[in-house]
This record gives structure tokens, sequence and C-alpha cells, in this order.
């Protein structure tokens, strides 16, 4: 752990909502929000950005709230700078790291916070303040556990040159390409999170730098948590300190070693069960989540896919066998389809199971030989019993020996390939 530091005598209590219930002034069940602005070497930057944002929560945020600046081991005069402004504006606590990292200064802050709610944001405010209430909103509410503020999401405004424009949407792409991730923008610096289901996940991060936004996300998806995604407006901060190569660079490290840690289940984290839902109705029936359910939803999600994987084998085939004999068409549009086959349902149809990557893709590869031979087998008896047959007769039979293979394979999978959770 970094030697840490707190500015003696700086005030670090909670500030009172903006808008108090006037019925009922004392009420305790209202959340309180610490606002984390980590920096480095920021001493011009931060006194507009602090009294911006302390003005914004003051007049518009109606939970308790702090800020606490996070100064993860600058070398200039920002400490000096944040304390002073500390002395100057309620509410604003100083942090003083030993080390530089932003990974690690919110991991270090966020870890150590009193707040139901923590939220940061660079110290550049390249993202509008109005998103910052509907970040916060679903996580007060219950409804959601993480928020992020989104640059790709429909709606939102972007002012950022094309170069990082391409980047940013290249990465994020990558990143649903290999881990399936759902939110679209993994580094906008405009996130939040309930310290509840956060702390769990705090303990599984390593990354000290800029990948931790990623590796937090990832996480929280790979154990079920609702992330909320607020679109917003950011424009691009032309001083950026960002080494954008390095920087993805590391990324590529860090999404290798998020593949390796979700494969060998040690990417499950221990976390607050969420409440059943209830009937909003009093008549309503909510149906159970019995395995009469659940293998109903597999059977059909298995179903779709292997519509479409069945669809898509026999298109490639087709397209192949004008140019190789049917033996090698095949194998390779077998062995392309079972690759998406496989990550479909390991996405959708056993979602619930624990089973990583490796365990799923190595049981599907044998299946996947099984299937070979019999479709093979099927097709090569059919040229020989037919040697006038055309080419769409020849991918009908290939695709009927395709159906039979794929009800075997539902079976294997759901009783041999995933465990249950």
């Amino acid at each position: 752990m970094p030697q840490t530091s707190t500015r003696p005598g700086v005030a670090a209590g909670f500030q009172p909502a903006a808008r108090p219930d006037p019925s009922d002034p004392a009420r305790t069940d209202t959340p309180t929000v610490e606002v984390v602005v980590p920096v480095y070497n920021e001493e011009r930057a931060l006194p507009g950005c602090l009294r911006t944002l302390h003005t914004r929560l003051r007049e518009q945020l109606p939970f308790p709230w702090r800020i606490t600046v996070a100064d993860n081991a600058s070398v200039d005069r920002t400490f000096e700078v944040a304390t002073a402004l500390a002395d100057e504006l309620p509410g604003v606590a100083v942090r003083h790291l030993n080390r530089k990292g932003r990974g690690l200064a919110l991991r270090t802050v966020w870890g150590a916070s009193e707040a139901d709610i923590v939220v940061y944001m660079d110290v550049d405010l390249s993202t509008g303040l109005d998103g910052l209430l509907p970040l916060i909103a679903p996580l007060a509410s219950g409804h959601s556990d993480l928020a992020i503020g989104s640059r790709l999401a429909p709606g939102a405004r972007t002012v950022r040159g094309p170069r990082r424009e391409l980047i940013s949407r290249c990465y994020n792409g990558l990143i649903r390409l290999t881990h399936g991730a759902r939110f679209s923008d993994a580094q906008c610096g405009f996130k939040a999170a309930r310290t509840a289901v956060l702390r769990p996940l705090l303990e599984k991060t390593r990354d000290d730098a800029w990948f931790f936004d990623t590796e937090l996300l990832l996480l929280a998806e790979h154990n079920g948590l609702r992330i909320h995604e607020v679109p917003v407006d950011w424009v691009e901060d032309v001083d950026t300190r960002v080494d954008v190569v390095g920087t993805a660079t590391d990324d590529l490290r860090g999404l290798y070693r998020m593949a390796r840690l979700k494969a060998s289940g040690a990417a499950r984290v221990a976390l607050p069960r969420r409440p059943a839902p209830a009937a909003e109705h009093p008549d309503a029936v909510l149906a159970p989540d019995t395995g009469r359910s659940r293998f109903t939803w597999e059977v059909g999600c298995f179903a779709a896919i292997g519509v479409a994987s069945t669809i898509g084998q026999g298109l490639l085939y087709w397209l192949l066998r004008g140019w190789w004999p049917p033996a090698l068409a095949n194998l390779v549009s077998l062995l392309v389809l079972t690759v998406f086959n496989t990550e479909a349902n390991r996405r959708l149809t056993f979602r619930w199971s624990e089973t990583g990557v490796g365990r799923a893709h190595l049981g599907a590869g044998a299946l996947f030989v099984l299937g070979y031979l019999v479709t093979s087998a099927a097709v090569l008896l059919y040229r020989e019993s037919s040697p006038d047959a055309s080419t769409a007769a020849e991918t009908l039979v290939l695709i009927a020996s395709s159906v039979l293979v794929t009800a075997v394979r539902f079976l294997v999978l759901r009783l041999a390939v995933f465990r249950r959770s």
C-alpha cells in the first residue's frame, strides 16, 4: 500500500444537500456522495476545477457531499494549491500519495471512503457537469451498481480530434470483441459506484494507471453488476498528459491479463446480493427462477444461435465450395462458425455458468471434431450415391447433418462442459 497523508485541519465532513426535504430535515436515508478528483502536477488547472465543481455541488446536488483531491505524487505545487483551496472551500479534503498513478489514487481513496456513493472526474472537466446528477441518481435509487459517462452512447456530444476519436472507437471495439462487453466507453473520466459493491471489486484490481477503469468495468460486468451509461458532453483537453501509445500498449496487456483472470475463475467476487424484484401490483405474480425456466431459456437461446450458425455455415460452405473440395470447405466453414457459436453460447445461453473461456472452447473443440466427422461423412456418402448432384442439394445434406450434430452438442455442453454456478 502507498503511504498517504491527509491535510490536518481540512474540512472533510459532508456538506448538506442543496435541496433537503423540508418535511423531514433530519432524515438519515439520504445517500452521501464523495467526489474524487485525481491530480498529478495540476497546479494551474486545479483552482478553476475545484471552484466550478464546488459551486455546482453546493447549488444543485440534492445529497450530502464532499470533494477529495487525490494528489498522486505531484512534483510541482499541486499539493500546496490543493490545501489552500481546502482551507477556503468547505467540504473539500486533500489526500496525498507518495506514488504516481490514477488507478492507485482511485483505489486508495475510494477504498477508504465512508460515503455511500463515490464519484470521480478528471481535473480538466472535459465532461460537462450537467451529467453529474444523472450519473448519481440511478445509484442513489438502488437501481444500478455503477454508472459511467459515455462519449460513444447515443445522444452524447463530443468534440475531439480524429486521431483520438479513432483510437477510442478501436479500443472500445476491441473490448467488446475480446470480452463481449456491453458498455460503450471504458475510459471516459466520469464514473460513479455504490461503495458497498465497489470495495470487493477494488480488492481484485491490480492496475495503478489508466487501465484501472477498464479493469473495474470488466470485473463488474463479469460479476453481473448493473452498469448505467450516461451520454455526456465532452470536449477534448488539448493540454492532456496522456501518453497515447504507451497507454494503448498497457491496455492490450491488461485485456490479456483480464481474459486469463476470467478464464481461471479468479475474477469471481463475493458481492452483496441484490434484493429479489417485487411486484408493483398486489395481484401480480413473478415467475420464479426455477430449473424449468432456466432450461427453457437454454433451449430457446441455443436453438436461435444454432439456427443462425447453421445458416451461416451453409452460406460459407456454399461460397467456399466454388474453390475448394467438399471436405476442406466443410472444415473451414465449421471451424469459423464453431468459434462464434461457442462464444455466443458461453455469453448468452449458459451465462450463469462459471466455466471459463479455455474450458468452454476445449469442450467445443472436441465437439467440433465429432461434428466435422459426422457432417463430412454425410456429404461424402451423398456424393458417392449421387455423383451428379448439385452444390445446392449437397448443401442441404450438410445442413440436415448439422442439425443432428447441434442437438447432440447441446446435451454435451449442458451436461458436461458448462458448470452451474
